[in-house]
This record gives C-alpha cells, structure tokens and sequence, in this order.
C-alpha cells in the first residue's frame, strides 16, 4: 500500500511535526545516554600525557612510556564534540508495504525521527540520503530542529523516481559525499532484488570501512506470516509481477513462512560477513528501546 498523499503542504508540516513530537517522547534519557556512550568516546586528537591514577581507564595506558619510566602513563585525547550522522533510506517500491498501521516508509521515517531527535540533543549534524537504485534525495549534514524536521518530513513524502531496489550505487555516491568519518545508518528492508544480498552486502560493506556503518532492517509482518484468507494476487511492489497464491491452505502458508524466514537469515548472514551490525526492526516493536539496546550492545562489544 502506498503512503497517502497529502492534499498540501500544510499537511506535510503537520505530519512531520507529528512524527518528530512522538519521536522527541520516545528518546528518554536511556537512548540518548547509550547513543553517546558508543559514539561519543574518547576523541582522536591527543591532548596529554599524564601519571595514571587509580580510576582511570587502563585502555589508554600508553605502554611505551610506562616502560621506559617504570610508572603508568596515561594518554589523553581530547573528546569529539561534534558528529555527523547519515541516515540512508530505501524508499523502493517496497518501501510502500504495510499490513498494519503503518507502511515500512513510515516506519522508517519513525526511525530516522528517533536517531535524529538523539544527534540534535547531543549537538551533532544530521544528513540524509534517499534512495532506491539510485539516489533519489541527498541533504546535507546540518544542525537544528528545522532541518530535522525537514528530513522527516523527506523520509515520509519525498516521491521517488524508481520503484527498483540497488545498494552499490548509493552507498558509493554516499561514501563520495562524505569527507569526513561518519555514522551511517541504513534504513531498509533489505530485498536486494537482481543485486543479490552478496552484492548488497559487500556495498553497504564497502560503505563501513570508510564511516561507521549500521543496518536497520524493517521487518512488517505479512512478509514472513500469511493469513488464511483464501485465494489472493499477489503484487511485487517493485517489478509489477502478479501471482495468485492459495493462503486456505496450511502447506502454502508454511512454506511462505520458512521462505521468508530463510530470506532475513540471508540477509543478516550477508551483512555478518560484510562485517556491519544488523538491528531487526519488527512491527510490533518499539523503536526507542530496540535502538537502545542496540547502541548499548555496540558499546559492550567494542
């Protein structure tokens, strides 16, 4: 199902402002304390050297000179104050699926209001690219609660050229766009389409030896359990093909179950091996405590 088209753009405002206020409600002090905590550590600029005291966190003993004084010393780096975070959003035709509520565009767009909404209390810019096989929308990284609201209100209602999904050429044009390093989140379902996760994978891959790169993958649940509803036409959002598939019977809905859950175990194997971090975002989940647990696993990790 396509998103709804709104009648102006007051109505667009309107529902940007509504996305960005629940948003803004979601992301307590939980989500934004482990979102700092992994990415606002210590900085890459050294500042001094000192005597350690006790506390003080034995990672950043600087060995060499320790040795040569018979004393522990500490370096210390002054702390990055500002960040820039990316979020890369598929707006395919696939984008447009909901069984619920809510489209996955608009699931979406409550993600990247989150982690946008968590950067703008944290001061940190905020950029986002849209795309499908190509690009379809590039913001550049900026400051405040106007350009926040701008991106969501692009996330929800941006319309998009194509309807195909492709990861090699946006996650190249991104990199390029990019001086600096970054963090990137990639907001997708991720159906590769004739791409093929490998090819999917080794894109968004390449994207994360240049910036910290991490996968949101928006999960609805019609896409891996079908109801017993009879005999329904199928449409691939993406290509137009239409199958007729028998849901009354229970081997068809198993094996459409087991396909679907053999497909996200591909993708997240795919990643794996790629060497990106995978969040599943189910429908029925919520947004701020799954990033939160998300960013707090990151931290324990590295």
């Amino acid at each position: 199902m396509d998103p709804v088209v709104p009648t102006s753009a007051q109505d667009t405002l309107r529902r940007a402002q509504r996305v960005e206020v629940v948003a803004a409600r979601m992301v307590n002090d939980a989500m934004v304390g482990a979102y700092l905590s992994r990415y606002k550590g210590r900085g890459t600029d050294f500042e001094e050297l000192r005597e350690y005291v006790p506390g003080d966190d034995v990672r950043a003993l600087d060995w060499n000179v320790t040795a040569r004084t018979g004393k522990p010393f500490i370096r210390l780096h002054r702390e990055e104050r500002e960040l820039t975070m990316v979020l890369a959003v598929d707006v395919s035709g696939s984008a447009g699926f909901g069984s619920g509520r809510v489209t996955l565009r608009e699931r979406a767009a409550e993600v990247a209001a989150a982690l946008a909404v968590s950067a703008l209390k944290a001061g940190d810019k905020v950029g986002l690219l849209l795309f499908t096989d190509r690009e379809e929308l590039w913001i550049p990284p900026k400051k405040g609660r106007r350009h926040v609201l701008r991106i969501v209100r692009d996330v929800l209602e941006h319309p998009a050229v194509s309807r195909r999904t492709a990861f090699a050429a946006p996650m190249r044009r991104l990199a390029r766009a990019l001086k600096r390093r970054a963090m990137v989140f990639v907001l997708s379902d991720f159906l590769a389409g004739p791409e093929g996760d490998d090819a999917m994978a080794a894109a968004v891959g390449e994207l994360n030896a240049r910036h910290d790169t991490a996968c949101v993958q928006l999960v609805d649940e019609r896409e891996h359990a079908l109801p017993d509803v009879g005999v329904v036409a199928l449409e691939d959002a993406e290509t137009g093909e239409i199958r007729e598939v028998d849901t009354g019977s229970a081997a068809v809905r198993a094996r459409f179950t087991a396909a679907a859950q053999a497909r996200l175990a591909d993708v997240g194997a795919a990643l794996g091996r790629a060497g990106v971090d995978v969040v599943r975002l189910d429908a029925e989940a919520s947004v701020a405590p799954t990033l939160s647990r998300f960013f707090e696993r990151r931290r324990r990790r590295r």
